[in-house]
């Protein structure tokens, strides 16, 4: 695979993308952060593939874009921060329907080219007026130059942005792939634990898209923990346009496409462990020696995912036996007399390698340490 780097790249890195982002005050408390944006894509023709959280308790956006996404070609998305728009009944279906058709009308777009995704609040209605009128102002704003405006408004209790861009050969010629996250809390499989979205100019049909994209998800953000909640509007979802001209048809280039995406989302999997709500440490468990590969992950994400592991890493104080215990609480068969703990732990980051000498099955884990700071966030996070 020969891919590199776009130094300063995000969303709109690859050719054929626009987005933009404004303040509008969803979230009561004023920040003046961007908080609504928007990407779009200018081919027509573009291609997208999505993945939805898991909770039946799922937000109004949610519930829209499942069904928009089912024809296989999606333009772009309106996104906001602040308010979730979950759990708002028939009042909140229609606040997302309304900044659709809203967003559709002054793009110029056919209904259904657009999915309306938010983040934030829960149980609280979705001020459509303020979205709207963001969306009337960032439309005729909208550039290449505005991805990291875009990747900034999408976060919430986030310290850092998250993004991604990188050039990719072919065997039909170059490509780019862009990609902008978000996520800090409420970070748990199954499913995408955060909403990620990404960009590509390389030509790819949608049923291959989505594969594509399910698989990459498997070791990256199903493989992810902070605190043992999914959200309710997880939404992982991707762009393909083809204004590069180069297709993703022939073996080599779909492999070499795969093991890309796969590395972009395992990156973003560690950096959204690395900024979990009042995290100090990313944490990475691999489970090795297993008889399958589903029982090592199954025994990685347990020890990630331990609140006494979680807390005792926030106290820079792992030990061997708290992590077999964590390890034990898993149905599995594997031979615990014969396990290897090794713990490395630095001021950043910590690693656990547990190793059962039983197989070939193998996973890895991202997570993050507990700390006093996560109760604060949350018992405030309403204000």
């Amino acid at each position: 695979m020969n891919f590199q780097i776009i130094e300063n790249g995000g969303i709109t890195s690859p050719a054929g993308y626009l987005a933009g982002a404004v303040y509008a005050g969803v979230k009561s408390r004023k920040s003046y952060k961007p908080d609504v944006a928007i990407l779009l894509s200018e081919k027509p023709d573009t291609s997208c593939a999505a993945l939805f959280t898991t909770n039946r308790f799922c937000a109004a956006p949610v519930i829209l874009g499942r069904e928009i996404v089912k024809n296989g070609h999606v333009r772009g998305a309106v996104i906001n921060s602040g308010n979730a728009n979950a759990g708002t009944g028939e009042a909140g279906l229609k606040a997302a329907r309304d900044v659709e058709a809203y967003a559709e009308d002054l793009l110029g777009l056919a209904p259904g080219e657009l999915i309306v995704s938010s983040t934030g609040v829960i149980g609280e209605t979705l001020p459509t007026e303020k979205v709207k009128d963001a969306v009337r102002r960032i439309v005729p704003a909208l550039s290449k130059d505005g991805g990291g405006a875009a990747a900034w408004a999408i976060m919430t209790t986030d310290r850092m942005r998250k993004e991604y861009a990188c050039t990719l050969e072919l065997s039909g010629g170059q490509v780019k792939v862009g990609c902008m996250a978000k996520g800090s809390g409420m970070i748990h499989p199954n499913m995408a634990t955060t909403l990620c979205f990404l960009t590509t100019d390389a030509a790819i049909e949608p049923a291959l898209l989505h594969r594509l994209l399910a698989n990459a998800c498997e070791d990256s953000f199903h493989m992810l923990t902070v605190d043992g909640d999914t959200s309710t509007n997880d939404t992982l979802m991707m762009f393909a346009n083809g204004a590069s001209g180069v297709s993703v048809r022939e073996p080599e280039d779909i492999r070499d496409f795969a093991c890309l995406l796969e590395q972009i989302l395992a990156d973003m999997a560690a950096r959204i462990a690395a900024d979990g709500e009042g995290a100090k440490r990313l944490l990475t468990v691999e489970a090795r020696g297993l008889k399958t590969r589903q029982e090592a992950r199954r025994i990685a994400m347990a020890v990630a995912g331990s609140t006494l592991v979680k807390a005792a890493l926030g106290h820079g104080r792992l030990y061997e036996a708290l992590i077999l215990s964590a390890a034990g609480n898993v149905e599995s068969d594997a031979v615990f007399s014969k396990a290897e703990c090794r713990i490395e732990v630095a001021s950043l980051k910590a690693k656990i390698v547990l190793d059962f000498h039983g197989g070939d099955g193998s996973a890895r884990a991202f997570g993050c340490d507990l700390t006093e700071e996560y109760i604060h966030l949350n018992g405030d996070y309403r204000s």
